[in-house]
């Protein structure tokens, strides 16, 4: 486990009210918010950097487009005055955005990335993330996904494509990880 202190991130990943809209269909780990809601308070009462993920989608039919209320954050996860908000169009973090500038003005080395989807922004992010040099902790339990469909017309459930994913990341881009894990590590630190 990375050590944990002022130079570590929580990096939220698109915490945004429009991946409860039913189009998207079934999900896995019901309880990612939770612990999503336990790992920002941690970072909050450390005073430790927290930065915001917003997916402003450029798709006429997504949920995640401007002008609705499916691009807004959850209330879990509405981002304080004080925590940077890095808007992006497409699934990394990093392509179109000033956030591995930011990230580096401010000393930042390692990053706890959470949030939506597992598969798609999550892993994007996580990969590009650990190419450039940032030491990553991804707890599994504060990231979830959605069933999807193969090109040959397999069915695959959320949970499988999480723990695939997941898998795929430990190891190369980070250390996956669950959240109780992290927060006994911030616990020891105070």
């Amino acid at each position: 486990m990375l050590t944990l202190d002022a130079q570590s991130a929580l990096l939220l990943i698109d915490v945004q009210q429009g991946f409860d809209d039913p189009i998207w269909g079934e999900r896995n780990n019901p309880h990612a918010e939770t612990h999503i809601a336990a790992l920002l308070a941690a970072w909050r009462h450390q005073s430790w950097p927290i930065y915001h993920v917003q997916h402003v989608s450029e798709s006429p039919d997504s949920p995640l487009r401007p002008g609705q209320d499916g691009v807004n954050f959850k209330a879990m996860a509405e981002p304080h005055p004080s925590e940077p908000v890095v808007q992006k169009h497409v699934n990394s973090a990093f392509i179109g955005t000033n956030l591995e500038g930011q990230l580096r003005a401010a000393g930042i080395s390692s990053l706890v990335i959470i949030g939506l989807t597992t598969d798609h922004c999550v892993s994007t992010t996580t990969r590009m993330a650990g190419n450039l040099g940032f030491q990553v902790l991804l707890p599994a339990d504060a990231t979830a996904t959605f069933d999807r469909m193969g090109p040959d017309g397999r069915h695959y459930g959320a949970q499988e494509i999480h723990d695939v994913h997941l898998a795929s990341l430990n190891g190369e881009f980070a250390t996956v990880t669950e959240t109780e894990l992290i927060l006994g590590a911030i616990r020891m630190e105070g």
